[in-house]
């Protein structure tokens, strides 16, 4: 193993970071806190749904919170400095929302993606001043990302490694503190149930998590996309099952409920939902 003396002491570096810590933090105090919808539902169900909107970030969706996360991260762990490429393997809204980041504190940012990626995120990741590089083989972007991260002396920001460990799931304003803070005045404030889609698993570790630490008596049930056959029904979580909206609840841009994605919907009261809340789709 070769160590190699590395100095991130010099003033005009620390200076550097300081001020993009600066611009990532200030675009969380511009940022009001997402809002929690009432969804309306039959009195008889005994059940109060609510949709948490993240579709009001500036980039459009929760993955906002996620880039934040992942650059404050790399930052002050010291992987970013002044002209320093920022590379992922995204072809999705994580990808989009890096690039905002990146353009914000004013480094290159490269998306690693394959190339049948639509031409409308393409042309998101260039709005934010984000450059594509598509490879043709969807499996190797990560492989690629990390191979154009060497070369270009970067950093690979990497969402599925970091994800988990750059989000501070006991509070911080995160999407989890946000959910049971926006329920305390509610009729029932702890919710039985939140459903959040697969994605990266970085948003239901972290609820996850923050139920445990809070020691709330709420389950998190993961909902991932699939075939219909695999969409909906029964979902196993703990002893119980929950009816999962499934093509709800797995949200974003082109679903269903485009303007609500179910990543952090709070389901209260009822420990287990109504079959007629099934989406087939």
């Amino acid at each position: 193993m070769r160590w190699e003396e590395v100095d991130r002491s010099r003033p005009e570096d620390r200076t550097w970071v300081d001020e993009a810590l600066r611009r990532v933090e200030a675009d969380a105090a511009r940022s009001a806190d997402t809002h929690l919808h009432v969804f309306p539902m039959p009195p008889a169900w005994q059940v109060d749904l609510y949709l948490k909107d993240e579709s009001v970030h500036p980039t459009g969706s929760l993955k906002h919170r996620l880039a934040r996360s992942l650059f404050l991260y790399a930052l002050t762990s010291g992987w970013i400095h002044e002209g320093t490429p920022v590379i992922e393997a995204s072809s999705g809204s994580t990808a989009i929302s890096e690039a905002y980041f990146a353009r914000l504190i004013g480094v290159p940012f490269i998306a690693v993606m394959p190339r049948s990626t639509s031409s409308e995120k393409v042309a998101l990741i260039e709005f934010y001043g984000g450059h594509c590089h598509l490879v043709d083989e969807p499996a190797a972007i990560y492989d690629q990302a990390g191979r154009l991260a060497g070369e270009r002396g970067g950093h690979y920001i990497d969402q599925f490694t970091y994800a988990e460990r750059a989000t501070d799931w006991r509070g911080n304003n995160n999407i989890a503190e946000s959910i049971f803070e926006q329920l305390r005045e509610e009729r029932y404030p702890v919710p039985a149930w939140i459903v959040v889609g697969a994605g990266t698993g970085g948003t239901s570790a972290t609820i996850g998590r923050y139920v445990r630490y809070k020691r709330h008596n709420t389950r998190v049930a993961v909902v991932r996309k699939g075939p219909p056959s695999t969409r909906t029904g029964p979902m196993r979580t703990g002893r119980q099952r929950a009816w999962v909206p499934a093509s709800r609840a797995s949200g974003g841009h082109g679903s269903s409920l485009r303007s609500y994605p179910l990543s952090s919907t709070g389901w209260s009261r009822s420990p287990m939902l109504p079959a007629s809340l099934r989406c087939d789709g």
